[in-house]
């Protein structure tokens, strides 16, 4: 089955590895912001036009009637079905509940697409140091993984800092289960730990592989996601475990303590299922076919309560619309939400929507997603050319109330990535996240994240204003293909 999700796996990986998740504005460095903009003035008279009703939006969102709509719907959401993992019955309960409560809001051509996605189980999982001293060790199996044997693996440990240690200490490896004790540098540059440390352990014979959790800050959380193995490397069981008990065992190893865990893990593959990419509308009334699309991911992975990952964007993304059908709206161009399914298991429902829709690419005008959390935004980060930069800058600078808004030059969102690698425009919320990886893929990923219920306001507002005006403008953005 592993096949099948190949090239599904390469491109979540390569997405990773750009450190699209390690977004933080203040380490943007100046190339990235935006060239001076020479717009037309036609074009600077047409965007400021919408101030009044780019108020209204903001209003409502944040002080008026809706005020309070978008945590109160994901508190309720979360609570309601927790964790919405790949190919469980539960997700797509999650999914149906969404697209009932769409068409009870009248909102327009409510419908799910089908997608045919894995079903990983994780099953019981433990870890327990035997040597020098017994101790359980907090652990959490990495999606596509393989299970140990039923009665579990166990064997001598060895700790490494680096790939490049591993390959240096690759004769002492057989046989023995491999501990990454990685530092973190970014999310970016160590998540291939996660990703490859398997495979890369596998080479020289390890039989089992341990990987220190990708955060910079642990409180004995073990952090989850997304693994892939090697074509012709024998498979061996992987999991994420604390930053604390890899160093814990980095520590013992130098004080020259033998090591020894025994591993269970009853992790396994099922057939594949079907699920569904949610979609909802406000259709326009000039050029329907065109659309913008405002979106985030309705799956999580099986801990926590997947509010900020990727919960809080998937709900600005569809408040968006109630806000904007409320106020009573309709652009020129169609506005679409979509919640994509699959996201966590390998960008599978957003590469099955993009094959669906092949026909319709030129029709996109704008692409919007939030997947790197929802707090105080600060802006977006933009994929297109100056000229779509500009636009963009422009319409951020008609949200005052919501603080001065940047426009940063880039190519992030997991989702709409492919489809900016095609050279349709699009953007990503950029906010104030640099807490998002303590909590990422973890239990600790639940509602009470949120300290400041305004702030998914202030989101919903940024997405349904943007989303607006892009559907309402009088030219279509330029696609083109841009070196990265």
């Amino acid at each position: 089955m592993m096949g099948i999700y190949k090239n599904f796996l390469l491109l979540l990986i390569s997405l990773l590895l750009i450190d699209a998740k390690s977004l933080h504005v203040n380490n943007k460095s100046e190339k990235n912001s935006v060239e001076v903009c020479s717009l037309p003035d036609s074009l600077i008279e047409e965007i400021e036009s919408y101030e009044e009703t780019v108020n209204e939006i903001v209003k409502t969102a944040v002080n008026g009637t809706l005020k309070g709509f978008t945590w109160k719907e994901l508190e309720f959401f979360v609570d309601k079905f927790g964790s919405r993992f790949t190919g469980t019955q539960n997700l797509e309960n999650s999914i149906n509940y969404m697209l009932e409560k769409s068409r009870n809001l009248s909102l327009e051509n409510v419908h799910g697409e089908p997608v045919m996605v894995p079903q990983w189980v994780r099953g019981s999982e433990s870890a327990t140091l035997l040597l020098p001293r017994l101790k359980d060790i907090a652990l959490l199996g990495l999606g596509y993984s393989i299970g140990t044997p039923i009665g579990g693996i166990t064997a001598s440990v060895i700790v490494v800092r680096s790939f490049a240690e591993l390959k240096q200490r690759k004769n002492e490896i057989p046989g023995k289960i491999v501990v990454y004790n990685q530092e973190f540098e970014t999310y970016g540059k160590s998540v291939k730990y996660r990703s490859r440390g398997a495979s890369e352990a596998a080479k020289y014979g390890a039989v089992a592989a341990l990987i220190r959790s990708v955060t910079p800050f642990s409180m004995y959380t073990p952090h989850t996601g997304m693994m892939s193995y090697a074509e012709n490397i024998t498979k061996i069981p992987a999991a994420c475990i604390t930053v604390e008990d890899a160093k814990l065992l980095y520590r013992l190893q130098k004080r020259g303590e033998p090591l020894k865990i025994k591993l269970k893990m009853q992790a396994k593959m099922l057939p594949e299922s079907e699920s569904q990419n949610a979609i909802a509308e406000i259709q326009g009334n000039v050029a329907p076919e065109k659309v913008v699309v405002l979106s985030g991911h309705i799956d999580s992975w099986d801990v926590g309560q997947g509010a900020m990952d990727d919960g809080g964007g998937a709900f600005i993304s569809w408040s968006s619309l109630v806000l904007l059908k409320k106020l009573n709206l309709r652009p020129k161009r169609t506005i679409r939400a979509i919640m994509w399914t699959a996201e966590e298991m390998g960008i599978i429902g957003a590469s099955q929507y993009i094959k669906n829709h092949e026909a319709e690419r030129n029709n996109f005008q704008f692409l919007m997603e939030s997947d790197f959390g929802t707090f105080k935004p600060l802006g977006l980060v933009v994929s297109g050319n100056n000229d779509v930069q500009c636009i963009v800058q422009k319409i951020l600078s008609l949200l005052k109330p919501l603080g001065k808004l940047k426009v940063q030059k880039g190519s992030d969102g997991p989702d709409i990535g492919e489809l900016l690698k095609m050279g349709v425009p699009g953007a990503s919320l950029m906010n104030k996240n640099e807490k998002y990886f303590w909590y990422h893929h973890t239990q600790a990923d639940t509602i009470d994240i949120y300290k400041n219920t305004a702030d998914l306001d202030q989101n919903t507002a940024l997405f349904a204003a943007v989303g607006f005006v892009m559907a309402n403008l009088s030219i279509d953005l330029p696609h083109e293909i841009l070196s990265q």
